[in-house]
């Protein structure tokens, strides 16, 4: 068995686990204030994804956690080459986090309003960041014969990284709306369902022109059929949207995102990592690998762990499947004044 390629695949499937997953918290943040008009329509947004948004960052962090296991070499050029771009996404990660939780702990607007703003602005940086990454990943880095990145820190900051980084934003937005118009019901689904067909064409366009530039630069034909599959999922998915099937919508992003990530990492192999500097620099799936003996641990410890995962988030998944309205939020508690 070819352990390098192997677990090269596995990364791609924990990004693309991620992607879609955390694509639409990342969604329903950044349009709190859009379909929020009220308290009581912010926190149906909120307990749309509040038992799930944890648990989806699980992914990215098994993700890092393999890359670094897997391939060594590519997690340290990585990292280190964009360094700024990650402790940025860390810092968003952060906020949103204590943001969800804390929101709710005063009853005050202002304060609601405080924790409302680091949500949305810690979405829309992460989504950024992410994209970021990700174009860098597959488009390469200036990188020398050791793997360090040649130049300053902003030696990654480049209208591709930039152009990646709306696509992940602008591909998040849409499909955070269509996660609200398949989770909410009332005023706030119709409303979720208007946004994402109205917004779609122009969000959506950074992601399509980043794909075919990849794939203008390094495609092969069944990556470039993978291209097409993302449109056509892409078109599908609004077109059903349209006629009020939530659900056959997010199935849509669901193969639109699977074929984008299959295209990318597709595109990108047998590098893990290209060298815009030297294409005799670039880190490769098989230069960058760990030991047989390491692969072969790591394999099996997934191969027992994965499937609890998965099941364990599948059942989260389905104990909150039901539709969230403003119905069902109760009054704000108000906490007694001690004597």
């Amino acid at each position: 068995m070819n352990l390098p390629l192997l677990w090269f695949c596995v990364i791609a499937l924990l990004w693309l686990g991620y992607l879609f997953l955390e694509g639409f918290d990342f969604g329903v943040g950044m349009l709190l204030p859009v379909l929020g008009r009220d308290e009581t329509e912010r926190r149906v947004l909120i307990n749309t994804i509040g038992p799930v948004w944890d648990g989806n960052e699980v992914w990215l962090i098994v993700a890092a956690g393999a890359t670094f296991a897997a391939f060594p070499g590519w997690y340290a050029s990585l990292f280190s080459a964009t360094y700024l771009p990650l402790t940025l996404f860390l810092v968003a990660l952060i906020g949103r986090g204590v943001a969800f939780e804390y929101r709710g702990k005063v009853d005050s607007a202002r304060w609601r309003r405080v924790w409302d703003r680091i949500i949305v602005t810690g979405s829309w940086t992460a989504a950024l960041c992410v994209g970021f990454v990700i174009t860098a990943t597959v488009l390469g880095l200036p990188l020398d014969a050791a793997g360090d990145r040649i130049g300053s820190p902003f030696a990654s900051v480049t209208w591709e990284t930039v152009l990646g980084a709306l696509a992940v934003a602008g591909y998040a937005l849409v499909h955070g709306a269509i996660f609200l118009a398949l989770k909410t019901e009332g005023d706030v689904r119709y409303r979720a369902r208007a946004l994402a067909l109205r917004a779609a064409p122009v969000a959506l366009l950074p992601l399509v022109v980043l794909l075919l530039l990849v794939q203008l630069r390094s495609g092969e034909p069944w990556t470039w059929a993978a291209t097409g599959v993302v449109l056509a999922a892409v078109a599908a998915a609004l077109a059903r949207l349209a006629r009020g099937r939530e659900g056959q919508a997010f199935s849509g992003m669901a193969v639109a995102v699977a074929a984008t990530v299959l295209a990318l990492f597709g595109a990108l192999y047998p590098d893990v990592l290209p060298s815009t500097a030297d294409p005799a620099h670039s880190l490769t799936v098989a230069g960058a690998a760990s030991s047989s003996y390491t692969l072969t641990v790591m394999t099996w410890v997934a191969a027992f762990g994965t499937p609890a995962v998965l099941v364990y988030q599948g059942w989260t998944y389905w104990v909150f499947r039901k539709r969230i309205g403003v119905r069902h939020i109760p009054a704000t508690h108000v906490p007694a004044a001690s004597s």
